[in-house]
Parts: C-alpha cells; sequence; structure tokens
C-alpha cells in the first residue's frame, strides 16, 4: 500500500507538530464496514498522521458497531473524525469534529484542529469568549466543503 502523506509532508508536519505541540491529543475515527466512501483512505490518513509525533494516539469505532461511542461524541455519519485532548485516563471533547475524508485544503484545517485541542485554548479574545457565554442555547456550526 502506497502512503497518502509523501516525505515533504511528513516533514514539515513534524517540524509544526515538534514545534506547536502541547499537550497529548486523541484522535477519534469512526468508519462502518458498508457503504463508506473514504473510510479506508481517511484511517490510512489518520495512521500515517499519528506516527509523526508521540503527543498523538488513535482509536477506532465502528460506528455501527460501537453506537454507544458514536451518541456519546455526537457522530452519526461515517468516516467521522474527534479530535479530543488526552487527560491521563480520561478525554476531554472540545467538540472538535470532521466529517469524510480531510484531504486538499481541509487537511490543514486538521492539523490546526490538533493544535488547538494541544493548547487548550482557543485562540478566541475575551471579549468573544465573553459574548459566547451569554448564549443561551448551544449553537451547532458546520461548514461544508466540495472536493473541485
Amino acid at each position: 500500500m502506497s502512503r497518502l502523506l509523501n516525505s515533504a509532508v511528513v516533514a514539515q508536519v513534524k517540524d509544526v507538530f515538534d514545534q506547536e505541540l502541547k499537550e497529548p491529543v486523541e484522535i477519534l475515527f469512526f468508519d462502518r464496514k458498508i457503504d463508506c466512501d473514504y473510510c479506508s483512505e481517511t484511517r490510512q490518513l489518520l495512521e500515517e498522521l499519528v506516527l509523526i509525533s508521540e503527543k498523538l494516539s488513535l482509536s477506532r469505532f465502528d460506528l455501527d458497531g460501537n453506537p454507544d461511542v458514536a451518541v456519546q461524541y455526537h457522530v452519526d455519519k461515517a468516516p467521522a473524525i474527534v479530535i479530543a485532548a488526552r487527560e491521563a485516563d480520561r478525554l476531554e471533547d472540545y467538540g472538535v469534529r470532521f466529517a469524510g475524508i480531510p484531504s486538499g485544503h481541509e487537511f490543514s484545517s486538521l492539523i490546526h484542529s490538533i493544535l488547538l485541542v494541544s493548547a487548550r485554548d482557543s485562540g478566541l479574545s475575551p471579549k468573544v469568549r465573553a459574548e459566547l457565554k451569554t448564549l443561551a442555547n448551544p449553537v451547532l456550526l458546520q461548514v461544508f466543503v466540495t472536493p473541485t
């Protein structure tokens, strides 16, 4: 099987991770055995990615075989990725999700999301944080992209 990440990309990501990854991050990957376009490619991409840093780990769940875990992390499609903070023997869920394979420009978004979770800080200004605290109901923010 050929690698998805070439040596130049691995070197760039390693440099970024070596400089900016602060705390451990767990990547939860959800796939399914049937009707799952890009599941195997997404899994391979994540497996290659976690090899770049010891601060990253990967857990795989079958969406149909582990419905309790899928519900816990609000995952209802595959392939899906949850980026969580690893705190000793527990995970802290910051609500970061990817549906589908994060290829092309979305790969950069995946790396950025890993760095944010690793830092345990969103980077939002105090003013924005204060405004968000005033929200009375949960907000679902989704960004959709289409491969071109």
